[in-house]
């Protein structure tokens, strides 16, 4: 079920366009698609010792180098992060800080493994066919703290620093990385259609381009009667990713006819 709700947004963005516009859209089976997803805060350890981690690599390593380079040496000056920097303590607040200070040329895993978490569990790649995860691993980008933008297959660290946190020098993350990932990522998927997933905190570094994209659309998961779904929908907004990407030659139709027991999609803006 694909329902409309006007809602104002940060400074900067539009209100939502009227129902009648959105259901006028149409996206044709040759048009590229982009989903916007967040990474976990829980991610899997080690990696692979063949692949092993620079600020260069990845889809967006080249554009992305210097500030990557940037934060990883703000969070050597800082031991790796504090608790209250990375909102974890004892064993975990430990092995979060050894893997932050150990960022350069560290063990990789694709950032479809690497990350653990409910949405990620939900949206579950590893059972897709060979042809869809090739697909996933090219068109789905995670909006990181740490690395700015990443694909679902490009090689990643172990780390932990969320986007939404502030950090000597920087400040607040998502507003530092704000007009980087902003010009990066709308020129990359310049002409497409891109579908966000991105919770509040993430999205606050992405200003969508209508100039640039094709069609955009922030999307966000409610109950049936229409409150916010919060963290229950985490699962659900796996599930809905893992639609989107099997039914990915027509996005706008998959937003429509995506089922959920308990949740139902609903668009918070679109151009």
């Amino acid at each position: 079920m694909l329902c409309h709700y006007p809602c104002r947004l940060e400074a900067g963005y539009a209100l939502i366009a009227p129902a009648n516009q959105a259901e006028s859209c149409v996206v044709t089976s040759n048009e590229n698609l982009f989903i916007l997803l967040p990474p976990s805060e829980g991610k899997a350890p080690s990696g692979a010792t063949s692949t092993k981690f620079k600020e260069t690599d990845g889809k967006f390593g080249k554009s992305l180098a210097k500030q990557r380079s940037e934060i990883i040496s703000a969070l050597r000056i800082e031991n790796g992060g504090s608790q209250k920097l990375l909102g974890v303590s004892g064993t975990h607040l430990l092995r979060a800080q050894q893997a932050n200070l150990a960022l350069r040329g560290a063990k990789t895993l694709p950032a479809r493994d690497r990350y653990t978490g409910v949405v990620w569990d939900h949206l579950d790649l590893a059972s897709l066919t060979s042809a869809q995860q090739k697909f996933a691993d090219a068109n789905i980008i995670v909006v990181s703290g740490l690395l700015g933008l990443v694909c679902a297959g490009d090689a990643v660290p172990d780390y932990r620093l969320k986007i939404g946190v502030s950090l000597a020098p920087m400040g607040k993350l998502s507003t530092w990385w704000r007009e980087t990932i902003s010009l990066t990522l709308n020129k990359y998927c310049a002409g497409a259609v891109v579908i966000d997933l991105l919770p509040q905190e993430h999205s606050a570094a992405f200003v969508p381009n209508e100039k640039l994209l094709n069609e955009y659309f922030r999307i966000d998961l409610a109950t049936k009667s229409g409150t916010a779904g919060g963290h229950d929908a985490k699962a659900a907004k796996g599930r809905l990713a893992r639609h989107l990407v099997t039914n990915h030659s027509n996005p706008v139709a998959a937003l429509k006819t995506f089922k959920d027991p308990k949740f139902k999609v609903r668009v918070l803006k679109k151009f």
